[in-house]
């Protein structure tokens, strides 16, 4: 078994020498080869130089150093693309992951599964990371059907077929979890050790927190509506227009009643939802005749076999 570990960095300069440590440390342990991975993502202080001094001393480790700051998503990309191993983990740069849980996370995907996400149960950070994020969590629970406690957890194990397939751009790595298992695999959770931040300061904000939600009605479209588009689009285009004939009715109603059609919205209301309705199904239409040619062009299936007899 060969294992990769793929550390995103951005201006954790006073954590790495440390978090190589320990994860050289866990990783001695297993048996099996391995490969360290940081990604620099055009940090601004120190990083690369601490990188590139591990590197020579360290024939396990690799370092990728991107042209700038592209954000987490595309340097765990390059990673993933760079990396050789069967097995695959995301850890963060800033030692609140504990490498010694590697092993532990290890046992639970030789369990079965092709995804653990690492659940941080008790958490060191201040309310302004744990309220969002909790709500986060309970959004992105409810609505992709994915019962995990903790989607943002950059503690991450995979088997290598899990990321053959995803996409992986914007804000998309959080959303891991729920691509994988729309497309078959296995995911769990484990509960791992939280430690506060050992040094530098958090990049994460409640900005993130927005773009992360408006990035999973794109996942929620991808994962339920990619082959059958028509389905997302048809179902508002024909209650809008189910509603402009319920205004419809309301308005003639009125009129038989003797009100001016002059004193009420209705008749607009009518005219707007219809063809409100009408834009949606069009729309539904020129999606399927788009993912018709995706799939075609692209020769990608809309379908995963997990394994033939």
């Amino acid at each position: 078994m060969r294992y990769s570990v793929i550390i995103p960095v951005y201006d954790e300069s006073g954590n790495l020498d440390l978090l190589h440590e320990k994860l050289s440390l866990a990783l001695k342990k297993l048996r099996g080869e391995y490969e360290i991975i940081f990604v620099d993502d055009g940090s601004k202080d120190a990083s690369f130089d601490d990188l590139k001094r591990i590197a020579l001393a360290d024939k396990h480790v690799k370092v990728l150093r991107l042209a700038k700051n592209f954000g987490k998503s595309a340097a765990m990309s390059a990673g993933f693309h760079e990396s050789t191993g069967d097995i695959i983990l995301n850890l963060d740069a800033d030692l609140q992951d504990d490498p010694a849980e590697i092993q532990s996370m290890l046992a639970k995907l030789e369990e079965g599964y092709d995804l653990v996400v690492g659940w941080r149960k008790v958490r060191h950070d201040g309310v302004d990371k744990t309220l969002p994020s909790r709500i986060f969590n309970a959004v992105v629970s409810k609505w992709s059907g994915i019962m995990l406690h903790d989607f943002n957890c950059g503690f991450k194990v995979y088997r290598r077929e899990v990321l053959k397939d995803l996409p992986l751009y914007s804000d998309m790595h959080r959303f891991l979890p729920v691509l994988a298992a729309k497309r078959g695999f296995r995911v769990t959770e484990l509960s791992v050790e939280h430690h506060p931040r050992h040094a530098g300061v958090s990049k994460y904000g409640v900005g993130r927190t927005l773009r992360g939600l408006l990035d999973f009605v794109s996942v929620l479209f991808l994962t339920a509506f990619l082959a059958r588009p028509m389905h997302f689009f048809g179902t508002f285009g024909v209650i809008s227009i189910f509603l402009s004939l319920l205004t419809a009715v309301s308005a003639l109603i009125l009129k038989l009643a003797g009100t001016n059609f002059v004193n009420t919205p209705l008749p607009l209301l009518t005219v707007f939802l219809f063809l409100l309705g009408i834009q949606f199904i069009l729309l539904g239409l020129l999606a399927e005749m788009l993912t018709r040619t995706y799939f075609e062009s692209s020769g990608k299936q809309t379908y995963r076999i997990r394994e033939r007899v």
